[in-house]
């Protein structure tokens, strides 16, 4: 019953990960799916590019929250499971990253979703919000230096290790920071190409495609 029990948890929160909230945003208000827009992403900074500051805000908030909620129902749900061999930390770090991946690779759009940093600061938040925190200051720091979402985000990636590891979290906490850590890296690798390339757009400006011509020297 126990494990029964753990494996609906984690279906749940791959669910809460997938919900496709940047998709329906961009359904909902202009009729046009978010995918073919921008980096194709559906998460909140391509949201920005498309449909403007509070349609991405609102993204935002919605896919941190969609990762908090699957930490608290995991919290919620343990004392059912009836699993000694599962301690909560592991159930925990389990949900997180079911959420990640959910929000990555949503069932409903053909697992074609983004790069889960949102759903993962929502996750850290209800996990630790002292790294949480501290998570999301490395990242404002980073964005208000180089005005360049993509680079902060890996910058926080990078940090959040450090962070659990300064604040004591339990191993299965340290292990979930590393693996998503790794993970939004790995997902944001045609943004790191951007980047060394010098074309990686800065907040406020359109991503560049290869089918779009370049504005510069114009």
């Amino acid at each position: 019953m126990g494990i029964t029990v753990s494996i609906g948890l984690l279906l749940v929160a791959y669910l809460f990960g997938s919900f496709p909230t940047g998709f329906l945003a961009a359904k909902l208000l202009k009729g046009i799916d978010i995918r073919d827009e921008g980096s194709g992403s559906i998460g909140a900074t391509n949201v920005l590019r498309t449909l403007g500051k509070g349609p991405a805000i609102l993204v935002l908030l919605v896919d941190a929250l969609k990762g908090a909620l699957a930490i608290a129902l995991a919290n919620w749900i343990y004392p059912f499971t009836n699993n000694e061999s599962l301690p909560l930390p592991w159930l925990v770090t389990l949900a997180g990253l079911f959420a990640v991946i959910g929000h990555s690779l949503p069932v409903w759009l053909n697992f074609k979703g983004g790069k889960s940093v949102a759903t993962s600061l929502g996750i850290l938040l209800a996990m630790s919000w002292q790294v949480g925190l501290a998570t999301l200051g490395v990242f404002a720091v980073v964005v208000a230096i180089t005005r360049i979402v993509s680079i902060s985000s890996i910058a926080g990636a990078i940090a959040v290790s450090l962070f659990m590891i300064l604040f004591k979290q339990p191993l299965p906490y340290l292990i979930f920071a590393i693996a998503a850590g790794v993970y939004v890296i790995w997902r944001h690798r045609s943004n790191i190409q951007r980047i060394i390339a010098g074309t990686e757009p800065k907040i406020g400006q359109k991503l560049v495609t290869e089918t779009e011509p370049s504005l510069e020297g114009s």
